[in-house]
């Protein structure tokens, strides 16, 4: 199980994306439970990124929807914590 963190980059992001398409939010958010309960599950599609965000991953939240994140360990906790970074297209994301 991991700890979602939302940067507020991500928090505009998914704003700006529900009001232009607000059939996605709940997409969004159930993939969102996904990713804090099982990482690796297929139908997320979580991958490596390369070049500019090296070090990152992201998954996917529907046909052309992404979300970027990366893995950390809490500070404090050692826990995992998935701080997503952004969301949207193909195109807006990478």
């Amino acid at each position: 199980m991991y700890e979602l963190a939302l940067t507020p980059r991500f928090e505009r992001a998914f704003r700006r994306l529900v009001r232009r398409s607000p059939a996605l939010q709940p997409q969004i958010e159930q993939v969102l439970r996904r990713m804090a309960a099982n990482l690796t599950d297929p139908r997320l599609k979580t991958h490596h990124l390369s070049g500019q965000l090296a070090g990152l991953h992201a998954c996917s939240a529907g046909y052309d929807c992404r979300i970027v994140f990366a893995k950390q360990k809490h500070p404090k906790t050692g826990t995992e914590v998935l701080l997503l970074i952004d969301v949207g297209s193909h195109e807006e994301v990478y």
